[in-house]
């Protein structure tokens, strides 16, 4: 597939409107929560081995809801990096009550 996006600037609304159903976000933040969280406990147990189911913990509840949810193709097969800051992106303004303006902004209907 050929890269359309040249800048996070152009991907971020489309990631949003590849994410544009409720459960589909819904999913993200959960999985987002738990690789913070096994990350966290990573660091102040020193069981640096649990980092290993990081990206088990992101990917498998985010592909799920593509899959089944969006009905999708998710935007890690092709902007890795770019999909994951727009996780972060996505579930910060999520958590601090500011992604509802940036949907609007990408034109993504909320009901």
């Amino acid at each position: 597939m050929a890269r359309e996006h040249t800048s996070f600037a152009s991907f971020w609304p489309y990631y949003l409107r590849e994410h544009a159903r409720p459960r589909t976000r819904a999913l993200h933040y959960f999985g987002t929560t738990l690789v913070v969280a096994i990350a966290l406990f990573a660091a102040v147990s020193g069981r640096w081995w649990w980092l290993l189911a990081v990206p088990l913990a992101g990917y498998a509840f985010a592909w799920i809801a593509h899959f089944a949810v969006e009905k999708n193709r998710p935007a890690t097969f092709t902007y890795p990096l770019w999909s994951l800051a727009a996780d972060f992106r996505m579930w910060a303004l999520w958590l601090t009550g500011r992604l509802g303006r940036e949907l609007d902004r990408a034109g993504v209907r909320r009901g």
